[in-house]
């Protein structure tokens, strides 16, 4: 089986409301969808998330580089072949995990149709039989989001998850009023997105919140700054987890040196897919690092892509595939039932797209072969 053509569309997704953490305000997403056709008649598709803010890719750059210099280094190749894809692009490009993900996902989604096998199922098979999703909240007042997470809460969710990193002072209102709002059992994960900075403003915050019992504080110093992170994980009681310092082997192994954190959030559209992705589990098991599958809040290609993963590694206790649910169009659909979503066993990602809607939502196409 040979890779006989690719085409490319940079699309935009709509949201049903404002995405709003502590870098950007988001009222729409760009989702690079990738479509590869094999030389059987099988179609695979992927998808790239850039974000500027974290993989230093944007809409543009990923789309120009895909179309100009890795989608055609591709052709010719077995999707099978998922190393050698990937050295490939390696030696063609240096970073762009995004654009590399969108590969790479179209290659599972195409291996695991070939096989008649879910994509779980070339990853290791299940560990865990549902997959849990918390409810995110973006930055608002701090009364408006807890209004929203004790509706969650009454809808069903078992975990909350709230954004922050803005102002210090008000992010602690906002971390009360959710704890309070929600009670003291539930679930209540907060992610500053580098937002504090810094170890004294972290420090700071965290003192005022430690009676909040906090799941966790997610990436509340600047991404390269992992000797900071460290610190303040030996200043804390709180687990710490990093996302935007973590994006391939070579953070993984800082991480795991300078005992910077207890948990990773582990993003496809960061390390490059699922079979980089598969590295990062593999090193944080030795590590004992606990993993979490997050999401750069994609459609259900990606999303399903995080999905599988999360489904096959007992490392993996956590996920964060809410793409679908924040989106009023999508490329195809995922079953959520409240807080659980339920992983199709239909070969390769098991997701139906929906092709027109691609085209429909492009602005720019291509087409290699």
């Amino acid at each position: 089986m040979k890779i006989v053509s690719i085409e490319v569309f940079a699309t935009q997704l709509p949201l049903l409301q404002p995405f709003i953490v502590a870098y950007d305000e988001f009222h729409e997403l760009p989702s690079i969808m990738v479509k590869i056709t094999t030389d059987t008649g099988i179609i695979g598709y992927g998808e790239g998330m850039p974000d500027p803010h974290v993989t230093g890719e944007s809409f543009s750059s990923t789309y120009e580089m895909l179309a100009k210099d890795i989608a055609p280094l591709v052709i010719g190749q077995n999707p099978f072949d998922i190393e050698k894809i990937h050295r490939i692009m390696a030696e063609a490009v240096y970073a762009a995990p995004s654009a590399k993900a969108a590969i790479d996902i179209a290659c599972y989604d195409a291996m695991g149709k070939a096989a008649g096998q879910p994509v779980y199922n070339l990853l290791g098979g299940k560990a865990h039989e549902s997959l849990a999703v918390p409810y995110v909240v973006s930055i608002l007042a701090p009364e408006e989001m807890a209004r929203q997470a004790a509706q969650a809460v009454k809808d069903g969710y078992t975990c909350i998850k709230i954004k922050v990193g803005t102002d210090p002072a008000v992010d602690v209102k906002r971390i009360r009023a959710v704890r309070e709002a929600i009670g003291e059992h539930m679930q209540l994960r907060v992610d500053a997105n580098q937002g504090w900075r810094n170890v004294a403003t972290t420090m700071r915050v965290l003192k005022q919140v430690e009676d909040c019992q906090l799941e966790w504080i997610e990436q509340p110093v600047l991404a390269d700054d992992l000797i900071g992170l460290a610190e303040v994980r030996q200043k804390t009681f709180i687990p710490v987890m990093v996302d935007e310092g973590l994006h391939g082997d070579k953070e993984m192994r800082e991480v795991i040196v300078r005992q910077a954190a207890d948990l990773i959030n582990i993003k496809l559209m960061k390390c490059g897919g699922l079979y980089p992705a598969l590295k990062l589990v593999a090193q944080a098991e030795m590590a004992g690092i606990g993993c979490q599958v997050g999401s750069m809040v994609e459609s259900a290609v990606a999303t399903a892509a995080g999905a599988h993963l999360s489904m096959t590694k007992d490392m993996i206790f956590s996920n964060e595939m809410v793409g679908p649910l924040m989106f009023s169009r999508d490329f195809g659909k995922l079953n959520y039932d409240k807080y659980q979503l339920q992983l199709s066993d239909r070969p390769g990602l098991g997701v139906d797209v929906d092709e027109e809607a691609v085209r429909e939502l492009s602005v720019h196409t291509c087409f290699i072969g």
